[in-house]
């Protein structure tokens, strides 16, 4: 029977051992192979710019509230690509795809730090960075790993086990800030546009289905205009004209009976019955044009309601046709709206998951310290081995913080320190973000 698995995946880093490999295996053989309680793969972040301390610290609370804004905006175009798709609303999770390449298997990427740098003041690291990649053009460049075109479809989970950095929106010799601050553009400006596009398109929705509603429902309120003929109608005449009026159901043969009766002037055997709902019949009935008025009141003092409706030709026309149009109009905006969001969803995903990556930078080098050198990998926790695995890793990773060496810390027990982590509602003794992949309802452990 396969193990079930969640839609929130953990991404996680802790310091590199002799090699980064060995930071990893010995975590993937405690938590996967000896008690099969997740899968585990690497998360690979390139050499990214460090920065100085003051830095990374103001940095660190900025990408929380960036990680929120862009997990917002990527929801609300998911959300709404599912209320766009109506009737279609089943395939939303089919549609919901990240168009970015997965990265190469593994074992391909080298490892993304070197502990000979272990001694080496930051600004030395930071020139040897610069060396190291000058003298290895393989070294994280994207064209030389065995991968999928660029525009090829993956699903959230694929494009998450195997996420490779997009050098080419967000460039690695750029400062992290102006990497936060190109994301944040980005994401501002597909905000801005399903504002735009979404309103347009709601209002053509709902002209549509103000028309559409008036061609249904009770008697007394909806549009006549599809239900009347023009032999109902006596046109065109100098003294007659003919009125529409609703009858409760139940009072139709108390209509047939007496309607000659309420006033004077009333032609005769001129009434006859258009249409029934559950609740109403449509009658019409002839008169002369001077006693209208009191045609009118003396009929809805017994409960006869005359709808105010001129039998016009163009008019009638008209509505048909703003219908075809708006109907039209719709259909023409749908096939290219829904490509719209589909593309900005996966932009959005990816920008998401490009934040956490940031993110996990950042903290890694805030609790790490330098030279830069940590493992980050991404953890499919099964469904009923959740409190096993937290047991788990703070086993493994507990001596990295003597607060927290018993596991969870509370937030409660949390002091607040400015970028490092310690304010988040869940701290642990290891650098740790969620990534939520189930984006129209956000499930909870």
């Amino acid at each position: 029977m396969p193990i079930k698995t969640m839609s929130e995946y953990w991404i996680i880093s802790a310091p590199g051992d002799k090699t980064c490999q060995q930071t990893f295996d010995t975590m993937n053989n405690l938590t996967s192979k000896q008690h099969n309680l997740c899968s585990n793969y690497k998360f690979h972040i390139p050499d990214l710019k460090v920065g100085t301390l003051d830095q990374l610290v103001g940095l660190s609370d900025d990408l929380g509230k960036l990680d929120t804004y862009v997990e917002q905006i990527t929801r609300k175009v998911a959300m709404y690509l599912g209320e766009v798709l109506e009737d279609q609303r089943d395939k939303l999770q089919e549609n919901l795809q990240a168009n970015n390449s997965p990265g190469p298997p593994d074992e391909v990427m080298p490892c993304r730090h070197h502990n000979r740098l272990k001694h080496l003041s930051l600004r030395h690291q930071r020139k040897h960075q610069h060396t190291h990649h000058q003298n290895n053009p393989l070294h994280y460049h994207p064209h030389h790993h065995h991968q999928l075109p660029m525009d090829i479809k993956a699903d959230l989970p694929l494009y998450l086990t195997r996420f490779q950095w997009d050098m080419a929106k967000y460039p690695i010799k750029q400062s992290l800030r102006n990497i936060a601050d190109i994301i944040s553009k980005q994401i501002g400006q597909i905000d801005g546009d399903l504002k735009t596009k979404s309103q347009a398109y709601n209002n053509l929705k709902g002209n549509l289905q103000n028309l559409e509603k008036k061609k249904t429902g009770s008697l007394l309120t909806r549009n006549l205009a599809d239900l009347v003929k023009k032999e109902h109608f006596i046109l065109d005449s100098e003294y007659l004209t003919t009125l529409l009026v609703i009858v409760p159901k139940a009072m139709a043969n108390d209509w047939l009976a007496n309607y000659e009766k309420i006033t004077d002037m009333i032609v005769p055997r001129s009434s006859q019955l258009i249409k029934e709902d559950p609740d109403y019949c449509l009658f019409n009935v002839t008169l002369f044009k001077k006693v209208t008025e009191e045609f009118k009141l003396h009929a809805r003092e017994r409960k006869f309601i005359v709808r105010d409706f001129v039998y016009n030709e163009e008019e009638l026309a008209a509505g048909k046709n703003e219908m075809t149009k708006l109907m039209t109009d719709k259909k023409k905006q749908f096939g290219p709206l829904v490509r719209w969001l589909k593309v900005n969803f996966s932009e959005a995903f990816c920008a998401l998951i490009h934040v956490k990556a940031l993110r996990v930078f950042v903290e890694s080098v805030l609790r790490y310290g330098l030279p830069v050198n940590f493992q980050a990998i991404l953890i499919e926790p099964n469904k009923k081995s959740v409190k096993r695995l937290r047991d788990v890793l703070n086993q493994l990773y507990g001596h990295l913080d003597g607060a927290s060496a018993g596991g969870h810390v509370s937030s409660a027990d949390n002091v607040d320190i400015p970028g490092l982590g310690f304010g988040q509602s869940e701290y642990y003794p290891y650098v740790f973000y969620k990534v939520n992949i189930d984006m129209v309802e956000q499930t909870k452990l």
